[in-house]
């Protein structure tokens, strides 16, 4: 059967191995189709699309950072035309604006006294790398990682905790789309999308994307909830699945591998092969790229 991972990273964005390192890594883990998903670009593609051993099918894509009410909604999002005009110029604005918020948190982390520096955050981001010029994001994991270098907090995880999470002393906001516009731009561009992790909403009250929420993306062309995702437990995975079911839409299933941070879990969770045929049937803005 086909093994199908749709929600991956790379050091393109807040992953820790290279575009090549996640295909070899996918392979290593017996799956025959991955989605490369780096935050707000898809500037990891071209260099994972050299990669491919023969039969392997790389689905170009990326997550895309929107915001509700104040919390974070997630989209993973498929086969879009990445030049399309209206989509290019939200996405610049997102990683121009994640830059300047992870060196807002630098100067507020200084104030509290975590030493750490901004050359750093673009050193581990990977920032200067020329062959991805400015197409890398800049994230929170990054950070997260300089302040744990900084011994301000024993792993990633703290790090948000006493940090950098929502309502943290060093946390910043920052610009993100709204998702129902989101869905909207990315379908314009040609392009299909899942709602990421939707029971894992930073700063929603519950913890989650509200069922409304949705119901109008859905209404505005979404055509997958990610209900099968490594944070999920068993009561929230049926609780998305139903969801899914009720609003018509695919069920897909992914593992979010940030490679070392994650302990490389590509696979761990995937997609039915006939739910991805589904989701990606409309999708007219990219190609599949097979090895």
């Amino acid at each position: 059967m086909t093994r199908i991972d749709l929600h991956s990273h790379s050091s393109v964005s807040d992953g820790t191995d290279t575009p090549a390192e996640v295909i070899a890594y996918a392979v290593e883990a017996g799956l025959d189709v991955l989605a490369l998903t780096d935050h707000d670009t898809v500037g990891g593609i071209e260099e994972a699309s050299r990669h491919l051993p023969p039969g392997f099918t790389l689905v170009p894509g990326m997550e895309l950072s929107c915001a509700h009410q104040g919390s974070s909604v997630h989209l993973v999002c498929y086969l879009f035309d990445p030049d399309s005009s209206a989509l290019a110029e939200e996405l610049r604005r997102v990683r121009s604006d994640r830059a300047s918020r992870a060196e807002e948190m630098v100067r507020r982390l200084q104030e509290h006294g975590v030493e750490v520096t901004w050359e750093r955050v673009l050193e581990i981001a990977g920032a200067g790398h020329a062959e991805y010029a400015d197409a890398n994001t800049i994230g929170r994991p990054h950070l997260a990682r300089a302040v744990v270098e900084a011994g301000a907090a024993k792993d990633v995880q703290d790090a948000f905790d006493r940090w950098i999470g929502s309502g943290g002393p060093a946390y910043a906001s920052r610009y993100a789309i709204d998702p129902v516009r989101a869905v909207r731009l990315v379908r314009e561009a040609g392009g299909v999308c899942s709602l990421a992790h939707p029971a894992r909403a930073e700063g929603a009250s519950n913890g989650a994307v509200p069922v409304e929420l949705a119901e109008r993306m859905v209404e505005a062309g979404l055509g997958g909830i990610e209900a099968d995702h490594p944070s999920h437990n068993r009561s929230q995975t049926k609780f998305w699945r139903g969801i899914a079911t009720d609003l018509g839409v695919v069920v897909t299933g992914s593992s979010d591998d940030h490679g070392a941070l994650t302990g490389r879990r590509l696979g761990r969770r995937t997609t039915a092969p006939e739910a991805f045929e589904e989701l990606v049937a409309p999708a007219t803005g990219a190609s599949l790229l097979k090895g």
